[in-house]
């Protein structure tokens, strides 16, 4: 199935990810995935992008990310892989291409999958069998999401915010439902949104993001109009 041009809606939530080549792993040590994160924010700061949620697996990335303008995601994009394959190469002996090809990028609607998403992004290590519980894992966004470390790149959504009026009772309430894992049903459609490329949200928001972008931003239905039943 080919994948849809990417679309990029400042102001909105946008799951993204970026793979290696051929699988190959894009991180061979910690000293890696530090510079990784130190470029990230780096760029995101430059590129007027909020990073939200973050894990970095042996060959993958994923990242929840809302730009301030319309190019200011594919900007940092750019940007962050162009330095990060320089430095990689430069460190490790090799020449070539690191990256699978472009970025993946699903918009999502906020109110109904952005915490979700966040999960899905942190129980990656689990889901790959690499950890028993996301708060093993180190190289993710859930520590500071739930209290562990302070980690000066996250920028939480006012969704997470929301989750309680103190520190402790959002990182309560966000370990909690982490914890549920009650979201089968929003995990199974991002996992297919970030396939596809195609937006992420209910018929309303789909709409309303349609005609902000002028394009179409969702699959449309299989099948022809059903007839009208007549009247008893």
């Amino acid at each position: 199935m080919a994948r849809q041009p990417r679309l990029t809606a400042p102001g909105y939530p946008h799951h993204v990810i970026q793979r290696g080549n051929n699988r190959q792993p894009i991180f061979l040590d910690d000293t890696d995935r530090r510079q990784f994160l130190d470029t990230l924010r780096t760029q995101a700061r430059e590129c007027g992008v909020a990073v939200h949620a973050y894990v970095l697996m042996d060959n993958h990335v994923h990242l929840l990310l809302t730009p301030d303008t319309a190019d200011g995601l594919p900007k940092m994009m750019q940007a962050l892989g162009r330095s990060y394959v320089r430095y990689f190469n430069a460190r490790h002996g090799r020449t070539g291409t690191l990256w699978e090809g472009r970025y993946r990028s699903t918009v999502i609607e906020a109110e109904r999958y952005l915490l979700a998403c966040m999960a899905y992004i942190e129980l990656n290590p689990v889901r790959a069998g690499v950890v028993a519980a996301p708060a093993d894992f180190a190289w993710s966004s859930h520590a500071h999401h739930v209290g562990q470390r302070s980690d000066p790149l996250v920028a939480p959504h006012a969704l997470y915010w929301a989750m309680g009026d103190t520190p402790f009772a959002r990182e309560r309430a966000y370990g909690e439902l982490v914890s549920a894992r009650q979201q089968a049903g929003a995990h199974a459609d991002l996992a297919r949104a970030a396939h596809t490329g195609w937006s992420l949200g209910g018929e309303a928001f789909l709409d309303a993001l349609a005609t902000q972008t002028g394009r179409r931003v969702a699959k449309a239905k299989a099948g022809r109009p059903g007839k009208v039943a007549a009247a008893d």
